[in-house]
């Protein structure tokens, strides 16, 4: 990249970040003190370079290049070593630098005197560690074991040393976790039963793509990165169809747009599936050599599916399944993205079925092109050394040859007496009510923020008031902190060692500590450490994590030689080089066409499937009963990953306060006009906020986008969607997953 070239993305930068940091000029001046003019005499030599990698749990996983002078971060870039982040970052990514230097930072250890009542005080580590320390042991003393203390963790700070935490608690003995997830587990499932893994092609050769369906994704905003792929396939002529219950910036970008009665997903792939049967567009070779239980689902979509009763539920005109269809299985190669929002439904699994389905019986399994895109874990062959700690000696817990497996089971070797006691992340307030002998008494929340992200929030409320600890590691003041006792301030991802690999694409990067950490803030690893010295301190022999730890010492036990092998590297300071792409046979999964399936083939009928309590055929399943007026729809933001970054002044800039979002026509009848204050309300709860009119939105259709956060504004979606479970997820995450779309309510102005 030429300087000229460069200087001329700064100027870029800066102009965006100009107008961003509108509301704050003179911190922004401070801490970016280049001017365009300035900008054009860049020169590299003047900044120390550091390498990062995005840890915010999204499609991009972004590499970036960090430039430090003097010790603070003075802006941020896209690697161009990637050819899929390619030099640039998302939004949110240039909102990064902020992030670190934002006044509303955690900056100290701090105690709440009476939760909910913003009455904190600074306190030192030792002092914290002292009141955690003492409670975990009093939940020892009174129960005889650990399980009353529990752990909410997930990915909201992604990083293989950041499963130090799950490693912490661990290290202390046998514990209650929380365990599945919110985001993916039902198509988890279903890629499993039919393919034997969840494996995606190089999101890279989409552009070799005949034939492209986005459904329910909306990578204009959540893999901005994706779009050139899905673009360059359009110019290279392929067809783009976007099916998508809301008219998002990727359904512009469409050729077709689809906007199904929500949950109708997969009535709308075995219409079209039938048609393809019917027209003689099978791909027979595919489904006689590589698969099994095709004759039986080809006689399934004969006796129970029409292209006409998947018109009706699914509201599409059957002219156009029937096309579409016909154009989607003549493509060579086509292709399906399958957006992990269509599956948050109680029929979520079933409906990725009958996806996978449609792609196999027309022979684009295993194709450079093709495939049913997921996601894949390829990629994370690390060893999980900061996961694996042992339990102090003597240490008792839940008794059983296994509990249920965590999102990733990354574990080996012989069942164990003892284990811990595993509950259903997505059921968080319900389980803390329900858990007894013995019951939850203290809680660990970290890389997650549950009053934004878990379900029903007025209930989460009143199980947190159970609890007689909340230990909270944050970088803000979030609500969980606010329903918290204790906050633990944490490191940004300028402050840290670890290293990051996405569930999308095959790029891995490290990620440097480009800056000493700020205030008192430390990682994970770093809390574990001090906490195990503090109990070590008070029992001596309660707690089996190291005291005294080398961050990138960490980092590099979580490499063997086989993700070596896998990335090209002799050892993992070679990414200090700049991001890498695992060497791929293929850029399609399963082009050797050897499938993980107990059949070693494409199951269409699976009996794995159906020994865990679901069809063995992707038949057709419903979707949830409407139980209020309004579908109600809560996908994610623009401006935000969940409830992170859109607190951010720079982000408020943009993102000025949350809207609901719904047809003109409903308004009419509700008597509600544009920019009304209205009251949206159902069995878990109410909000009040403005409304946007927009024809966006189907009718009978409640758009929120998930989270937003600020000073004044007590704005939480949660208070709307209870905790109803998908059909699957058990079976690889260790937990159902939830139906966030399958929720409804009604509204009225205020």
């Amino acid at each position: 990249m030429s300087q000229k070239t460069r200087a001329l993305s700064r100027r870029q930068f800066l102009k965006g970040i100009s107008v961003a940091g509108a509301a704050s000029l003179l911190p922004l001046k401070l801490l970016m003190p280049y001017s365009a003019e300035a900008a054009t005499a860049f020169r590299e030599q003047d900044f120390q370079i550091f390498r990062n990698a995005c840890p915010r749990n999204c499609y991009d996983t972004c590499s970036i290049k960090t430039y430090v002078k003097d010790g603070v971060v003075k802006f941020i870039e896209g690697a161009q070593e990637s050819t899929f982040t390619k030099g640039g970052l998302c939004v949110k990514g240039y909102a990064y630098p902020r992030r670190v230097y934002s006044p509303d930072r955690i900056k100290y250890p701090m105690v709440q005197d009476g939760r909910r009542t913003g009455n904190w005080r600074r306190v030192s580590w030792d002092e914290a560690m002292d009141r955690i320390a003492g409670k975990i042991l009093e939940i020892k003393e009174k129960d005889g074991n650990l399980l009353g203390m529990g752990l909410t963790k997930y990915s909201g700070n992604f990083g293989i040393t950041n499963y130090g935490v799950e490693g912490m608690m661990s290290s202390l003995g046998y514990t209650t976790r929380f365990v599945g997830t919110p985001c993916w587990p039902a198509g988890i499932d279903a890629q499993n039963y039919d393919l034997g893994d969840m494996w995606c092609n190089d999101p890279e050769d989409m552009v070799k793509s005949r034939f492209v369906i986005i459904w329910g994704a909306n990578p204009a905003w959540c893999s901005v990165h994706s779009m050139k792929y899905v673009n360059e396939a359009k110019r290279r002529g392929a067809k783009v169809v976007v099916i998508d219950p809301i008219f998002t910036q990727t359904a512009a970008k469409g050729d077709v747009y689809w906007q199904p009665e929500t949950s109708s997903d997969g009535a709308l792939a075995l219409g079209m599936a039938r048609h393809i049967l019917d027209q003689g567009l099978v791909d027979n070779d595919f489904v006689n050599t590589h698969a099994i239980g095709y004759a039986e689902f080809a006689a399934y979509l004969r006796e129970n599916v029409t292209v006409e009763w998947a018109s009706q539920v699914s509201g599409i005109p059957a002219v156009q399944i029937k096309e579409v269809a016909e154009e989607f299985a003549t493509a060579d190669p086509a292709t399906i993205w399958i957006g992990y929002g269509m599956q948050r439904h109680t029929n979520g699994g079933a409906s990725v079925r009958a996806i996978d389905a449609l792609v196999a019986m027309t022979g684009n399994v295993g194709k450079e092109g093709g495939g049913a895109r997921y996601g894949h874990l390829r990629t994370w062959g690390f060893n999980y050394h900061a996961l694996l700690q042992k339990q102090p000696e003597g240490s008792t817990g839940f008794i059983g040859a296994t509990g249920p497996k965590g999102e990733f089971d990354f574990t080996k070797g012989e069942a164990a007496s003892f284990t811990d006691r595993t509950v259903n992340i997505n059921k968080t307030a319900q389980a803390i009510l329900d858990t007894k002998d013995p019951a939850l008494r203290m809680l660990w929340v970290s890389c997650k923020n549950p009053f934004a992200q878990d379900f029903d929030r007025p209930k989460l409320e009143k199980a947190f008031d159970t609890l007689e600890m909340v230990v909270s590691v944050e970088q803000f003041f979030t609500e969980t902190v606010n329903n918290s006792d204790i906050v633990l301030p944490v490191t940004t991802l300028f402050e840290e060692w670890t290293v990051n690999a996405s569930y999308w694409h095959y790029w891995v990067g490290i990620n440097e500590q480009a800056i000493t950490p700020m205030y008192e803030t430390k990682s994970n690893i770093e809390i574990a450490a001090v906490l195990s010295k503090k109990m070590n301190q008070l029992s001596p022999g309660s707690c089996t994590f190291p005291q005294d730890i080398d961050t990138r010492e960490w980092l590099e036990k979580e490499f063997n030689q086989g993700i070596y092998d896998y990335l090209g590297i002799k050892h993992w300071t070679d990414l200090k080089n700049g991001p890498v792409k695992a060497r791929l046979a293929s850029s399609a999964s399963w082009s050797d066409m050897k499938f993980g399936t107990p059949s070693g083939k494409y199951e269409f009928q699976s009996e794995l499937c159906q020994q865990n309590g679901h069809d063995a055929l992707p038949r057709y399943k419903e979707g949830r009963k409407p139980y209020d007026e309004f579908r109600l729809l809560t996908p994610h933001t623009k401006f935000g990953l969940h409830s992170q970054f859109v607190n951010l002044d720079w982000m408020q800039e943009f993102n000025k306060e949350p809207f609901l979002y719904m047809h003109p026509d409903d308004a009419q009848e509700k008597k509600i006009a544009d920019l009304d204050t209205v009251r949206v309300f159902n069995k878990v709860g109410e909000l009040k906020i403005k409304v946007k009119l927009t024809s966006n939105v189907a009718k009978k259709s409640l758009v929120i986008y998930e989270a937003w956060f600020g000073a004044g504004n007590d704005f939480n979606v949660q208070n709307l969607v209870d905790d109803e479970s998908s059909d699957m997820g058990a079976y690889k995450t260790g937990a159902p997953g939830v139906a966030i779309h399958g929720q409804f309510a009604n509204v009225e102005r205020v």
